[in-house]
């Protein structure tokens, strides 16, 4: 490995630059990927489109965290959570930042031309929606809600990936995960929030103010019906309704953390969220297990 270093001196820059040395947002984008594949396959996907679309999660996001820190390159400097980035400290410059964000969504692109026109014609929304969101932050108070079409718009890829179809149950799985990606994106805003109103960046954290945790659990409880609504639609077995379920007791420990808003801990339930994800996942396995 030093070799390559030696090689590449850049490479552990850009290893921070893509956030592969944090895979939180990895499974966050994982996770609902997994849900339509395994729904849209009857529990079944095939082995292609499973390997193709883990692999797409990890570009994406990947290039995703790239043009994050490229927008918020002369405001991360003065966050305390996001100083010590690359861009931020100059040790990357803009050209190179911008290069490699397009060969990330280059190799992406190739992927899905393993699969077919319909899921092609859809991947260019993603692109759009990826590279949008980290300049809403300036326009909007609103970004956590196009981060979750982003985040989201792999469910009716994977869909048209394995059927070339869009049934309803894609947009109840869409709207689940765009709620839930609200929640969770609100979460880790807060723990930037003064900073945030310092430098003059817009959350959903700073738009709800003192209502952030009713607003939050109000959004938590909506996740959980529309997944119940997708249960009742797939006419589910038991181990979805268990996996909604915990979710919900799940959600309920998250309001725990961060009823003093403190940002250690708000931090710490943004990245529990993994597990909502992960349980779910699970409980569709069961219930197509069981089928």
């Amino acid at each position: 490995m030093s070799w390559l270093i030696d090689r590449f001196p850049k490479l552990p820059l850009y290893w921070q630059l893509t956030r592969l040395n944090r895979p939180i947002g990895i499974y966050l984008l994982l996770w609902p990927t997994m849900w339509a594949l395994w729904i849209a396959g009857e529990g079944q996907p095939s082995v292609a489109n499973v390997t193709i679309f883990i692999l797409g999660v990890v570009l994406m996001r990947s290039a995703g965290c790239v043009i994050n820190d490229y927008a918020d390159r002369h405001v991360d400097g003065h966050v305390k959570r996001t100083k010590e980035r690359p861009l931020a400290q100059k040790l990357i410059s803009e050209k190179e930042a911008l290069g490699l964000f397009a060969v990330l969504c280059l190799a992406a692109f190739i992927l899905v031309l393993f699969t077919n026109a319909f899921t092609i014609y859809l991947s260019i929304g993603g692109v759009v929606l990826a590279s949008l969101y980290p300049f809403m932050k300036r326009h909007t108070h609103l970004p956590q809600v196009v981060l979750g079409a982003a985040f989201s718009w792999a469910i009716p890829m994977a869909f048209a990936a394995q059927t070339e179809s869009l049934p309803d149950i894609v947009w109840l799985l869409y709207c689940a995960n765009v709620i839930w990606t609200i929640v969770y994106d609100t979460q880790y805003a807060m723990v930037d929030r003064d900073d945030d109103l310092k430098v003059g960046i817009k959350s959903t954290a700073v738009l709800f103010g003192d209502g952030d945790k009713v607003i939050i659990g109000v959004l938590q409880a909506m996740t959980i019906v529309t997944w119940i609504l997708i249960a009742n639609q797939m006419l589910a077995t038991w181990p979805i309704y268990l996996a909604i379920a915990l979710s919900a007791g799940l959600f309920v420990y998250h309001q725990y953390l961060i009823r003093e808003r403190d940002r250690e801990s708000c931090f710490k339930a943004f990245l529990h969220n993994h597990w909502v994800g992960a349980v779910l996942f699970v409980g569709l396995v069961g219930h197509y297990l069981l089928a």
